[in-house]
């Protein structure tokens, strides 16, 4: 899409089809996205993200950024732009837990492997808590939450793992009353899903 100053018809109905916004809404989107990409070069970096308002002083943008960034170009497109911020957005969040869950992941996957690897956790949370807590104390919560999530042992996070790790700390009722099936993995059939 590039530079380009408005959408086609087939690019607009693609935008929908990806993400189940309207016609409309894509068309607010793109228009967005413009006033965002202020150079014109059909994508935001972080510092163009970092011009946002709420953004600026959100310790975590250069992961979502990176997080956004499908292709790993350092460049956010339109596509990339609207495909995840549709995962969010509150008409179209309902029912999207796992792609809300599987973005969470690929924050914390610092180095795009497929795992959460104890480097991975330690530099996230260091983002999140500065200098709240030395590095020795950072370490040891790292440490207990790859021991507790590890279920095979493997030294690091699969996604399966932190989504168990997720549910354990999300909803602590449902650790007493169904602790087995986190342990199991299986999540989702306590949710009544297959």
């Amino acid at each position: 899409m590039g530079n380009q100053t408005s959408l086609s018809e087939k690019q607009i109905e693609e935008m929908k089809g990806l993400t189940s916004f309207s016609e409309e809404d894509v068309k607010k989107l793109f228009k967005r996205f413009r006033k965002l990409d202020k150079d014109h070069t059909g994508g935001l970096n972080v510092e163009k993200f970092l011009a946002i308002p709420n953004l600026e002083h959100n310790p975590l943008v250069r992961r979502v950024v990176a997080t956004f960034d499908d292709d790993q170009n350092g460049l956010i497109d339109f596509q990339e732009f609207i495909k995840n911020i549709s995962i969010f957005a509150s008409k179209q969040a309902e029912g999207k837990d796992e792609e809300k869950t599987k973005f969470a992941f690929r924050m914390y996957d610092v180095n795009n492997d497929g795992y959460i690897s104890n480097g991975d956790l330690f530099k996230i949370l260091k983002i999140m808590v500065g200098s709240n807590l030395t590095d020795t104390q950072l370490q040891q919560l790292v440490d207990r939450t790859i021991l507790q999530g590890d279920k095979d042992k493997d030294g690091k996070l699969s996604y399966a793992e932190f989504v168990a790790v997720c549910f354990y700390l999300f909803f602590p009722v449902e650790r007493i009353t169904d602790h087995s099936n986190i342990l199991d993995g299986k999540i989702h059939e306590h949710r009544g899903e297959t």
